[in-house]
């Protein structure tokens, strides 16, 4: 079955990390400028997702109980929904308020394009 994200062993060690510190976590990717552009993880519920954004993924990590949900905003999907995106985190700081900014490092997005079967399998 196709995804339009997933995340490197990196990314989902962070990501168990951060769980056992801030609870169920979530991801926002807006089409921001400079770390605007970074996805943003927040503890879930923290960010108010609207009508407007598109939920791309619920990302299960072994090791974290829930779902991380991961949210674009519409007008960036509607730019990236031929894109799979994959959450990095690499040495760091970034600017926004994503909570893998004091341990030193940042999520990056990596991508590449879908291709037509993993299209065909993704909805929109």
């Amino acid at each position: 079955m196709a995804t339009r994200v997933d995340v490197t062993p990196a990314a989902a060690a962070l990501l168990r990390q951060l769980r056992e510190q801030h609870g169920p976590l979530m991801f926002h990717q807006s089409g921001g400028c400079c770390d605007g552009s970074s996805p943003m993880c927040f503890p879930a519920g923290e960010f108010r997702t609207g009508n407007s954004d598109v939920l791309l993924e619920s990302l299960v990590i072994e090791g974290v109980p829930e779902a991380i949900t991961f949210w674009m905003s519409g007008s960036q999907f509607e730019l990236w929904r031929h894109t799979h995106l994959t959450v990095d985190v690499v040495p760091g700081r970034g600017a926004g308020f994503s909570l893998e900014a004091p341990e030193g490092v940042r999520f990056l997005i990596r991508s590449r394009l879908l291709t037509e079967e993993e299209l065909a399998q993704l909805p929109r």
